[in-house]
């Protein structure tokens, strides 16, 4: 298998997993935060708590990532002992997704689980891959690649409540008023991070390292103090990146299982396999 084709999958299951989540947090003493308005803050402080203690989620989101790929994500997340779910994954635009429908792939399934994910790319795929219809990627096996490791670390502990959590940390963040969605009332709140300002030195150095320069969150919190939609803009080096979530059925039911190992290939080996055809 083609080194390009492996690298295409990763990115659509971590861009996939990193809009129903969030693509940074911070863990930083509520004093040593940047200044926001007053109003909003206790009230996002426990928009912040409540969605964390709710533990599951239905989410649903779309991604893009200006040229190079676009998607849509819909399942279900947990995140009571690290992040673990179940998403549907469907490429819709972009140079990545052209590479995958040339493979006959069009979708996929991903599952996370505590110690790796799984991605179901369907019987073409299968076919090019000995009959296989699951790769496995080993977090571990992540640290190894260039950024791996801050991959890796995220996919396991990022949780839908990050969101809010980086809004606090924008210096700016501004309630906007009422508003419907989804069918229920909810408080719109928007803010702006520029890097050079996070005053958590691992989270900037996260954003430094994926060159972004500036992010945008808007969060919508419903009557519940739960979240129910965001919508981030990074801006990067290379483009902007719009990933849009939106969050349902708190408290559901989240049973994710390993895929058969018989019908399931390993990331490492196929990094091994492709190195003969690395294009």
């Amino acid at each position: 298998m083609k080194r390009t084709t492996v690298w295409v999958t990763t990115a659509a299951a971590l861009t996939g997993l990193a809009a129903c989540t969030s693509s940074g947090s911070s863990d930083e003493p509520e004093d040593k935060r940047p200044a926001s308005a007053p109003t909003a803050l206790p009230a996002l402080r426990t928009a912040e708590r409540s969605t964390e203690r709710a533990e599951t989620a239905r989410v649903r989101s779309t991604t893009v990532m200006g040229t190079q790929l676009s998607l849509t994500a819909d399942g279900v997340l947990a995140w009571r002992d690290g992040l673990s779910g179940d998403l549907t994954i469907d490429y819709t635009g972009g140079t990545a997704a052209e590479t995958m429908r040339g493979l006959g792939v069009t979708s996929m399934e991903a599952r996370y689980l505590s110690d790796a994910y799984y991605a179901r790319m369907g019987d073409t795929f299968a076919a090019k891959m000995g009959g296989k219809h699951w790769l496995r990627y080993a977090y571990d096996d992540l640290k190894t690649l260039g950024g791996g490791a801050d991959l890796a670390d995220q996919m396991r502990s990022t949780t839908p409540n990050q969101s809010v959590r980086l809004l606090l940390d924008s210096g700016d963040v501004r309630e906007l008023g009422r508003e419907t969605v989804d069918g229920q009332a909810a408080t719109h709140y928007s803010g702006t991070v520029r890097v050079e300002d996070v005053t958590d030195t691992e989270l900037r150095r996260r954003l430094q390292d994926a060159d972004v320069t500036a992010e945008t969150v808007d969060i919508w919190i419903n009557e519940k103090n739960l979240l129910v939609k965001k919508v981030e803009k990074t801006s990067t080096t290379n483009g902007r990146v719009t990933q849009t979530a939106h969050y349902s059925d708190y408290g559901v039911k989240v049973a994710v299982q390993k895929p058969p190992a018989a019908d399931t290939e390993d990331f490492k080996s196929l990094l091994s396999q492709s190195s003969t055809n690395p294009t």
